[in-house]
């Protein structure tokens, strides 16, 4: 088993793994914070003295230690962020749980509070975050590297007639009235229930809540929007079954039961996030005339490239962005013809990779490599075209060299298949047989 190091998380994720994360949360518009309860579930790998988990700027209420209150130590690593140290003794097989009350701060850099104001229809607040690279520490105290991953289960509090969704399936579509004594006016609250069953990383979790209606697309596809742009949003994504159909084909079992969309507000500064069971859009995506739906195929290619094998540290991203650019563009050739997915490597090469390497930095820079070091560097400081563009043209060139494309997408399939809820660094790519 390779050796997996992380320069951007303070976790001892080589003695300690948490295997799973029961959220119970209430959305407080009114304070712009989530407020409750996260109970981490860990397992020892080696003997320890300490778990150490990362941390961004919550306010801890208490912390319990196997159903025990205890402290936690804080601390700062320069250029890498905040800890909390718990102390203990901790055995190799072990497992346990820590339990913290604790709300996250207004200026959470994993949640934007949106006002009404600025949402399509005008009539509710909008809550959603972004985790990716290294946010989901001010939404929860966590491990927060792709090497660690988790289930989750979820019970979140939010207004009378808003919407919660997350990186996980809705239990149920409609909110359950509570009675709470401890919310003023429980009466004007539901509640939503999620279960993840499937191991991921910190960086999906995920939540949006807001005033917010589905339409469904197939079975297992569904878009979600305010109400004035949900039946938009829809035609323009409905061919969405019929890409997870190809993408099926190519890589093999889609394992997260759903893929519904979530169409955000117009400043969602992505063009998508891979979140898994809600995929998030822009809706400046929403073209009239489904030509820019490519992006929808990239966060479907997720599902198995980044969302079910992981790169283990950023350092390794292209393992996500490189396959997943690849994969999308095969799912566009299965559809558009091999000529339309040779062009968009092409164009990929042309209008993205040269001038990110040419003028953004040049050829002999750091950044520009496929496995980027990031030792007193900020993950979000280092994203670029380069994982994406370049690790898609390895595999294109791979693939082209073995002049065996059906032969190549069983190399895929087999790669899923083998790390398959992992998280791996390039190393172990390359002994793939």
């Amino acid at each position: 088993m390779v050796q997996i190091r992380d320069p951007n998380t303070c976790a001892n994720f080589n003695e300690i793994t948490i295997e799973n994360i029961n959220f119970d949360w209430f959305v407080d518009f009114e304070r712009t914070r989530i407020v409750g309860a996260a109970i981490l579930n860990y397992r020892v790998l080696k003997d320890t003295d300490k778990i150490i988990l990362d941390i961004s700027d919550q306010t801890i209420c208490s912390i319990k230690l196997n159903g025990k209150k205890c402290k936690a130590r804080s601390g700062e690593i320069p250029l890498v962020g905040k800890y909390l140290l718990i102390d203990g003794q901790f055995s190799s097989g072990k497992k346990g749980k820590i339990e913290f009350q604790y709300s996250t701060s207004s200026s959470a850099s994993a949640l934007q509070f949106v006002e009404s104001s600025l949402t399509a229809d005008r009539t509710h607040p909008f809550l959603y975050s972004q985790c990716q690279q290294i946010h989901a520490k001010s939404l929860v105290p966590c491990m927060d590297t792709p090497a660690v991953k988790q289930t989750y289960t979820a019970n979140i509090t939010v207004p009378k007639g808003m919407q919660c969704l997350m990186s996980a399936v809705l239990l149920e579509d409609e909110g359950r009235p509570i009675n709470n004594r401890e919310i003023n006016g429980s009466e004007q609250f539901v509640q939503f229930n999620f279960l993840q069953k499937v191991p991921i990383p910190s960086y999906l979790f995920a939540i949006v809540v807001g005033a917010l209606v589905k339409r469904d697309i197939s079975k297992r596809c569904a878009v979600w929007a305010e109400p004035s742009m949900v039946d938009i949003a829809h035609k323009e994504f409905e061919e969405t079954e019929k890409m997870l159909e190809i993408a099926t084909e190519l890589m093999g079992e889609y394992r997260w039961g759903r893929f519904d969309m979530i169409v955000l507000p117009p400043f969602f500064s992505f063009g998508g996030m891979e979140n898994p069971c809600m995929t998030f859009v822009t809706p400046t995506i929403i073209a009239g005339d489904r030509s820019l739906t490519t992006v929808v195929a990239h966060e479907i290619a997720h599902s198995w490239t980044g969302n079910l094998v992981t790169n283990a540290s950023w350092e390794h991203f292209w393992l996500n962005e490189g396959f997943t650019e690849f994969v999308e563009y095969k799912i566009l050739g299965k559809i558009f013809g091999e000529q339309f997915r040779l062009f968009m490597h092409l164009s990929g090469w042309e209008d993205h990779l040269r001038m990110c390497i040419y003028e953004t930095f040049h050829p002999e820079h750091p950044f520009t490599r496929l496995i980027v070091p990031l030792d007193g560097q900020c993950a979000d400081d280092v994203f670029s075209p380069i994982p994406y563009q370049k690790g898609a043209a390895l595999l294109l060139l791979l693939e082209q060299r073995l002049g065996d494309p059906p032969r190549f997408e069983q190399f895929l399939r087999s790669y899923i298949n083998k790390f398959a809820y992992r998280s791996i660094v390039t190393d172990e790519w390359m002994d793939v047989n």
